[in-house]
């Protein structure tokens, strides 16, 4: 009588290949986390700071060469005429800041709203300009944040909530919720509803927003749907493999190179961009952009999150599609088999 073994038994040792395998990937995974929360905030540092220059042409030319001479790279400098238009653009979001001077005296014109960290370095170029010259800079801050977050902390947390949220979000409704068309409808209102919620929080909470809140919580709906559905269509289409790399993409990479903390121009080379292209950083540019300078700014943040919620729904009808057909091919199959015993002569 033969035994068959138990499962209890220790496997053969060829088998320990498999926890070996398991234990290096969790390490690379470990050190992969590490390094995409630690690495950004250890170098940051401007990087072409949209910075716009303002006054007579004479002392405005040489104070950008003295710029770009004291801080190379630094600043991607541009002239205008004169300190009004140099607050338009502050408040276009075609710039972070602006020096403004006439020969005689300087200015130096910052937004907070736009980013507590550029402001700070602002405001030390204006400590630097002022000791050059022999008297104190005035700092203007032309879009100050509310007087309930000045530092801008509440806005900058909202990042891992947006990310995490919405992909735990999917998540839940994929377990929960069987039916694609209700699942569906779920994630929109998730979406709306999440969003009403968190806008609520932030600006009559935390008081870290003073814009319109329908305005803020349309944009806040919009990153919420883009990231969610970026985590349904990916698991419909590519199963449990999707959810993974929609974790690395949103959590791993997005939050951190979100530059809510900072600034895009302040992270490195490269990865500002990068995480501006993808629905963390896009949604907090667009949240900036709506809570605290009347949407300029929005157009680029909500071209990424429409891409990446069309995206999305592709994926997840494209998932749904092959799903049915699976399941189609052997029911056509089984009656086909069917039909020819039945029209088969009895022997």
């Amino acid at each position: 009588m033969s035994v068959s073994p138990s499962q209890d038994q220790a496997p053969p040792s060829g088998d320990w290949r498999r926890p070996a395998i398991v234990v290096v990937g969790l390490v690379a995974l470990f050190v992969a986390m590490l390094s995409a929360f630690a690495l950004p905030p250890l170098h940051l540092k401007p990087r072409d700071i949209p910075l716009a220059v303002a006054g007579p042409s004479g002392p405005a030319e040489q104070l950008r060469h003295q710029l770009q001479e004291q801080q190379p790279g630094a600043f991607d400098i541009s002239m205008v005429g004169n300190a009004q238009e140099a607050k338009d653009r502050i408040l276009d979001r075609d710039v972070y800041g602006a020096i403004v001077t006439d020969g005689t005296g300087t200015t130096v014109l910052v937004a907070s709203a736009a980013s507590p960290a550029v402001a700070n370095t602002l405001k030390t170029l204006a400590t630097q300009l002022g000791e050059a010259q022999g008297a104190a800079v005035p700092v203007d801050d032309v879009r100050p944040l509310p007087s309930d977050d000045p530092t801008g902390a509440g806005l900058a947390a909202g990042a891992l909530p947006l990310a995490l949220g919405g992909w735990i979000g999917a998540v839940v409704l994929l377990a929960a919720v069987p039916r694609p068309r209700q699942r569906a409808v779920a994630a929109f209102g998730f979406a709306i509803s999440g969003a009403l919620a968190l806008t609520a929080l932030m600006q009559y909470g935390f008081g870290s927003l003073d814009g319109n809140y329908w305005l803020t919580s349309a944009g806040a709906a919009f990153g919420i749907a883009a990231t969610a559905w970026t985590i349904l269509g990916l698991r419909t289409a590519l199963g449990n493999a999707g959810l993974g790399l929609g974790a690395v993409t949103l959590i791993f990479l997005g939050n951190p190179l979100s530059g809510l903390n900072s600034a895009p121009e302040l992270l490195p080379s490269g990865w500002g961009t990068l995480g501006q292209l993808l629905p963390p950083g896009a949604t907090g540019t667009l949240l900036r952009s709506l809570a605290f300078f009347d949407g300029a700014g929005s157009a680029r943040p909500l071209t990424v999150l429409a891409c990446w919620l069309a995206g999305g729904l592709a994926l997840y009808v494209v998932g749904l599609r092959r799903a049915r057909n699976r399941v189609v091919a052997p029911t056509s199959a089984d009656s086909e088999n069917r039909a020819v015993k039945e029209s088969a002569p009895a022997v």
